[in-house]
């Protein structure tokens, strides 16, 4: 009886478990701007990975923009009407439920020409770690004696508090290998405390 107790906690932690590590994001496309022009989106998608399952939420003032999912072809032309889906309400959700890039822009005349557009790269969760780039060998140098090393401490510059822009908004690689690493560990100590 003991055995099947455990087993059935055992896999009710591996199911929490596996729900932590596919947890999903929702990224404010253009974040405190929204979805309008004047937006760089092109370094607003730079340094993020979407992954699939992750969501766009395109804020906009209704009946002032659109949002259209379009094909390459269509983003690059600003082709706006050979659409594959479209929304104005104001409040659009795009989930990004396949690898691959997805293309929106504005359908309102002149916002995609002037940059209101958006292309996201999407990646296979198994594939959202980037591999590292190798580094270069560093010459041979001489190490002097750890007595005569001197290490500085770290400096911070002094700042208030974090504009909308360095306020972390989205789960980044990093974040989701941290996570990770935390939900290994709790499934470990769960593991032994119950056994």
């Amino acid at each position: 009886m003991a055995s099947h107790t455990t087993c059935a906690v055992m896999g009710a932690i591996l199911l929490v478990y596996r729900a932590a590590l596919t947890s999903a994001t929702v990224y404010i496309v253009g974040e405190s701007s929204g979805w309008t022009t004047g937006v760089d989106f092109s370094s607003w998608t730079s340094g993020k990975i979407f992954v699939v399952g992750d969501s766009l939420a395109f804020n906009y003032a209704p009946a002032t923009h659109t949002v259209n999912e379009v094909k390459a072809k269509d983003y690059k032309t600003c082709t706006a009407s050979n659409y594959l889906s479209t929304d104005s309400s104001g409040s659009t959700i795009i989930r990004l439920k396949k690898a691959g890039t997805h293309y929106f822009v504005c359908s309102i005349a002149g916002h995609c020409s002037s940059g209101m557009k958006l292309a996201v790269t999407v990646v296979n969760a198994s594939s959202s770690s980037p591999s590292p780039s190798p580094s270069p060998s560093p010459s041979p140098s001489p190490t002097p004696p750890l007595a005569s090393s001197t290490i500085a401490a770290p400096t911070q510059a002094a700042s208030s508090s974090p504009t909308e822009s360095t306020k972390p908004t989205n789960t980044s690689a990093g974040h989701r290998n941290a996570q990770s690493l935390v939900s290994a560990n709790l499934l470990s100590l769960l593991i032994v405390s119950i056994l």
